[in-house]
């Protein structure tokens, strides 16, 4: 759960309304941790990271939590929105049908998931990216039953996804000497760690249909609330933050090399470092008053980890760029959504019937 800008994206290039054969839509299958998950979390009872309480949510439909880890939009939200992709919904979500699927696509992120196994442990209970592959094959199964091996495999190649993680491997592993990776690796020992593994994940993934996918890197994680509450000067990390820059180097380097091995592959590096730290660094600039505490805190009492129906919001939460410790607001998230569009120069598909975008600001509870 931070402020991995890679959420950043979840959805993007898409071409087409149905594919060749099947006359399936286009569809995205999203993994990634906190900043892109839709609801899955709510659903692991034993999980400790949690948005399943007020005042998460209340600027997005009926106002009440919803799963997503801010006031509003998850960046993946807006950018489909603006694309016209219908929203693809939680893997748990009791509603989650093969029809379902074959019209939306799924979305597999969860709050304090990680590209390895061992990252997020005290979470109890989140999804790795590799469980998120499991569950993925398992959808795969339930569409070949549905509509057979062919046109399931012309569906599945003609998907979108989105890899969206990386963040919590830092922040909730590598940094913290709780865990092991924090004193068996050094900083350039651990992103190796990482890429192999991600390297791997890939070509599996790969393997199973996925042809067009864009990886996302990471922000300025080391200037997200809860870094900064933690260091002694209140600024941000710079260690934590070349962490992030190291990352991005060697996942723009991995894709580039995956391109090369794998067949018929069109994969994307995404970096968002540079538009979400000129946010953070020059907030007023963009029409915000606040970029380095949260909305939705606990009085003095920091870091709270999470927004708690106890806690006091902000009076006016356009003006913030962090929802809560981890967390962009839903503003924070059309902004960096707006300039990732024309950084990249997403196209607007033709599909219809996308969801509204979210309504205007609800009332704060004190007003």
């Amino acid at each position: 759960m931070k402020l991995n800008m890679g959420l950043v994206f979840v959805a993007m290039v898409i071409l087409g309304n149905e594919l060749q054969g099947c006359h399936c839509k286009i569809v995205q299958f999203i993994f990634g941790d906190s900043l892109s998950d839709v609801g899955n979390n709510r659903y692991l009872s034993r999980s400790l990271a949690q948005a399943s309480l007020p005042w998460y949510g209340i600027d997005f439909g009926n106002g009440l939590p919803n799963g997503r880890f801010s006031n509003g939009r998850t960046v993946a939200d807006i950018i489909g929105d603006k694309m016209g992709l219908p929203r693809p919904p939680a893997f748990l979500d009791p509603s989650l049908t093969e029809d379902v699927i074959l019209d939306n696509g799924v979305n597999y992120a969860s709050g304090g998931g990680g590209i390895l196994n061992e990252t997020g442990t005290y979470f109890i209970q989140r999804f790795s990216l590799y469980k998120q592959i499991e569950l993925f094959q398992g959808t795969q199964v339930l569409i070949r039953n549905k509509i057979g091996k062919k046109a399931a495999e012309e569906f599945f190649q003609g998907a979108r996804y989105v890899i969206a993680l990386g963040s919590n491997d830092f922040i909730n592993n590598y940094l913290m000497p709780v865990y092991r990776d924090s004193w068996t690796y050094n900083d350039k020992t651990f992103v190796e760690y990482l890429m192999t593994t991600l390297g791997d994940q890939i070509k599996i993934l790969h393997s199973l249909g996925a042809r067009q996918l864009m990886v996302f890197g990471l922000g300025p994680m080391g200037c997200i609330p809860l870094q900064r509450v933690l260091s002694t000067s209140g600024n941000c990390q710079e260690k934590t933050n070349n962490l992030a820059k190291s990352f991005n180097k060697a996942v723009s380097k991995l894709v580039d090399d995956l391109v090369a091995q794998l067949p018929n592959s069109s994969y994307r590096f995404g970096d968002a470092y540079d538009v979400v730290d000129d946010v953070i660094s020059n907030p007023s600039k963009y029409g915000f008053q606040n970029s380095d505490s949260p909305c939705c805190s606990f009085g003095r009492i920091r870091p709270a980890l999470t927004c708690l129906p106890a806690s006091s919001l902000c009076k006016d939460r356009s003006k913030y760029v962090f929802w809560d410790e981890y967390h962009p607001t839903d503003s924070a998230n059309e902004l960096i959504a707006n300039e990732l569009i024309k950084k990249f120069g997403f196209l607007r598909g033709d599909q219809t019937n996308a969801p509204s975008p979210a309504p205007a600001l609800a009332p704060s509870p004190e007003d």
